[in-house]
């Protein structure tokens, strides 16, 4: 008969990912990251927190396995440790999403009212991508961008948006994206660009998602 010590440590093992992935700022890092490998110092400006304690969540991710690093000199990046990863954080996402009851309470807080931010779906942006009548804005951070990004799409991190708004044509739709569902800035974007009378649609979710469906995606600038 099995060892019932060997089978709880077996079992213990194996909830270390749920156990590192429970904590909001690290949750919040394996999100970033499934846009593209970062910085200790470009993670701890995305969550908020300081180096070191982004450092310490950073650690926390490594030993369980879900995280893996490379140096460049003095810098240390981090990247996810598999696709797996990735579609983990999706499926722990949309669980959430589906069964706790104050998820879209929490995403009206944050992202604020829908009102005057339409959607559009995957395999419509790409019907339309194909046939060139519309505009689509990667409005992540740059760096994002050149990590990967839809096919087509242009860069125009939502800091920049403003200063970019002469190059875009008003006889065309414009579609933002983002990082995902939860990311402001394609809510962002899509008002500011209606605020200044442009026909502008968000993506229904983000670049991650767009890649994991294996809809046409690049790298580079």
């Amino acid at each position: 008969m099995a060892d019932r010590a060997a089978k709880d440590d077996l079992f213990d093992a194996l909830a270390s990912v749920a156990k590192a992935l429970g904590n909001g700022h690290r949750a919040e890092i394996i999100d970033v990251l499934t846009q593209g490998e970062r910085s200790v110092d470009d993670l701890a400006g995305e969550i908020a927190q300081s180096v070191a304690n982004t450092s310490h969540h950073l650690r926390s991710l490594a030993r369980a396995g879900v995280v893996t690093t490379r140096r460049d000199g003095t810098r240390v990046f981090y990247r996810l440790a598999s696709d797996r990863v990735r579609d983990l954080w999706a499926a722990m996402r949309d669980v959430a999403s589906a069964h706790v009851a104050e998820i879209d309470h929490l995403t009206r807080a944050y992202l604020g009212s829908p009102n005057g931010v339409e959607e559009v779906s995957r395999d419509e942006l790409a019907r339309r991508l194909r046939t060139g009548d519309v505009i689509v804005l990667d409005v992540r951070p740059a760096v994002e961008y050149d990590a990967g990004h839809v096919r087509g799409a242009r860069s125009v991190p939502i800091a920049e948006l403003r200063r970019h708004l002469r190059e875009l044509p008003r006889d065309t739709e414009i579609v933002a994206y983002c990082r995902g569902p939860y990311c402001i800035y394609a809510n962002d974007a899509v008002k500011q660009l209606r605020k200044r009378g442009y026909d502008a649609r968000r993506l229904e979710d983000g670049y991650p998602e767009w890649q994991r469906a294996g809809l046409p995606v690049t790298t580079g600038h």
